[in-house]
């Protein structure tokens, strides 16, 4: 591979694991950066490169210290997918029940067993009829379920505007309320908004625009980045750029949570690929789902209710793991903690 000048590339040699020297840098990249210059973009140049110094164990340590680092990295990683796959699987069901009216279609061409009804969802027949008599078996004129109605998103949920304490006030900052801007977005899979780079103060939150939300409440950026979404894992506010949305019964937080989902999809299409600039509260108004009523909103939250709540918890495991894999790394870099040490902790939290 060739890079531009813009780059510095290391080669290995023999005593030197590639692998090792990538959490090496991790680990010391502070260091180096203290030679950087330039304010807005930031320059280190090559001689100070080929001074940057490492410890250096032997290669076959080299490798045991990769491979208690790369443990977390793995469990981590397989969280994600665990989690993205939760999240399509929450995905299909809303698309195939609100979208595509799944149950009721599978009605109208012929079958008669629950499951299949239901698309699987659930292999408990008892469970699965339960639901299937709650879909109607024919469509409307308006290509609704009978006696379903088109409402407009905002029929679903209430809108919450985001604010931000004046930064010039230290005291309203770095207190224990999150608060989120685009920034914090979870990476795929993630969807809740377990950490964020700022967090104000009670006062800032009472002498300024910005309110709090309670745990479920999506979080979603409408200027700037916009379309991002987030649920709060907890109570927490946000930045004037963004929209909190909390459900109004009987649809549930990650109903709506879904929809909003489903309503950024669809502002992307009908802008052709390209970026829609801004979300508005008349946006909420102007695209609509499908209402089911009550008692189908209800069961359709308490059947994914377990997935997202398996999202949360293996993203605070994940959390919990890139805590343990920062704090052990420098100390196995530099030495500090002997290696039988970290794979004990390795072990425990395996």
């Amino acid at each position: 591979m060739a890079t531009s000048q813009d780059f510095v590339n290391w080669v290995c040699s023999d005593i030197l694991d590639y692998r090792f020297l990538k959490y090496a840098l991790i680990a010391e990249g502070k260091e180096l950066l203290k030679f950087a210059d330039g304010s807005v973009h930031q320059t280190i140049y090559f001689p100070e490169v080929k001074a940057f110094h490492i410890a250096l164990p032997p290669v076959t340590e080299q490798k045991r210290i990769v491979e208690v680092l790369s443990a977390f990295d793995d469990k981590i990683e397989l969280n994600r997918r665990i989690s993205e796959t939760l999240e399509a699987m929450a995905q299909a069901i809303f698309r195939d029940w609100f979208v595509d009216f799944g149950p009721t279609r599978r009605k109208m061409q012929g079958a008669t067993d629950p499951v299949k009804i239901m698309g699987g969802v659930t292999q408990d027949k008892d469970e699965a009829a339960r639901l299937a008599n709650l879909f109607p078996a024919t469509l409307a004129d308006n290509g609704l379920p009978q006696g379903w109605e088109d409402r407009p998103l905002i029929h679903f949920l209430s809108l919450v505007g985001g604010g931000t304490p004046k930064t010039s006030i230290e005291e309203y900052w770095g207190g224990t309320i999150p608060w989120f801007s685009v920034v914090d977005t979870p990476p795929a899979g993630g969807v809740f908004a377990l950490k964020t780079e700022k967090h104000i103060s009670d006062r800032g939150l009472a002498e300024s625009s910005a309110r709090l939300v309670p745990k479920g409440a999506t979080i979603i950026s409408a200027r700037g980045t916009v379309g991002n979404l987030a649920i709060a894992p907890a109570e927490m506010t946000f930045n004037q750029s963004c929209y909190g949305l909390r459900a109004k019964e009987p649809a549930g937080d990650y109903f709506v949570y879904l929809a909003a989902q489903r309503a950024v999809d669809l502002l992307r299409s009908m802008a052709h690929g390209s970026v829609f600039s801004t979300i508005t509260r008349q946006t909420f108004d102007g695209i609509t789902f499908a209402d089911a009523g009550q008692f189908i909103l209800q069961a359709f939250e308490s059947l994914i209710n377990p997935l997202f709540e398996k999202i949360l918890a293996t993203g605070r495991e994940s959390e919990t793991l890139a805590a343990m894999r920062d704090l052990l790394l420098p100390k196995l870099i530099s030495g500090e903690i002997r290696l039988k040490d970290a794979e004990k902790i390795v072990e425990a939290a395996e």
